[in-house]
């Protein structure tokens, strides 16, 4: 079997849609009940499962398999779950710091005038991103939804929404870095 599945990455290499197609019919579910086994959310799994697939019909001129198909779709989803567990964990950390600093702040005058030009420095930072950067920012924070909400909403890759995401969050933290250093 395995020999037929390397034949079937030649195929997608050379561009065959159909060969791609039943590989995606064959494995698409599997996967996903794979991938919810890590993430235990659906919307998380088919998220995955589906950038996976997306990623390999890419790139799947520059895709080498040393194995079978299916051994690197397991493998590769494994990854990606992994990945997204990790960063889930990391803002989880980043939600307690932020809440339990919350919990500890004091309601002074001073803080409340801190809290207005801590705000107003976030409102100028975002006023100067770039228009689709700055709607990005907003839907996922403001409005609460999912990068790949966002991307369907806005009819872009979810890849644009990371990376505007990032270039958000980076400039903010550079007017909030600048910030500490005035009041230090």
């Amino acid at each position: 079997m395995a020999i037929s599945l390397n034949i079937s990455h030649k195929r997608i290499q050379k561009g065959d849609v159909k060969e791609f197609e039943k590989l995606f019919r064959e494995y698409y579910t599997p996967l996903c009940n794979f991938a919810f086994k890590f993430t235990k959310g659906i919307d998380d799994a088919e998220e995955i499962v589906q950038e996976l697939f997306y990623n390999y019909w890419k790139n799947k001129e520059n895709i080498t398999i040393s194995v079978s198909i299916k051994s690197y779709l397991y493998q590769a989803t494994r990854n990606r779950c992994l990945k997204l567990i990790e960063h889930n964990k990391v803002k989880g950390k980043y939600s307690d710091h932020v809440l339990n600093q919350g919990m500890e702040a004091d309601l002074s005058t001073q803080s409340k005038i801190e809290d207005e030009e801590l705000a107003e420095i976030i409102e100028e930072t975002l006023n100067n991103l770039p228009q689709r950067c700055r709607e990005i920012f907003e839907l996922s924070r403001f409005e609460g939804l999912k990068y790949t909400e966002i991307a369907q909403k806005l009819s872009i890759s979810i890849k644009t929404v990371e990376a505007n995401m990032g270039k958000a969050l980076r400039l903010i933290r550079l007017s909030l870095a600048k910030y500490d250093q005035i009041t230090c």
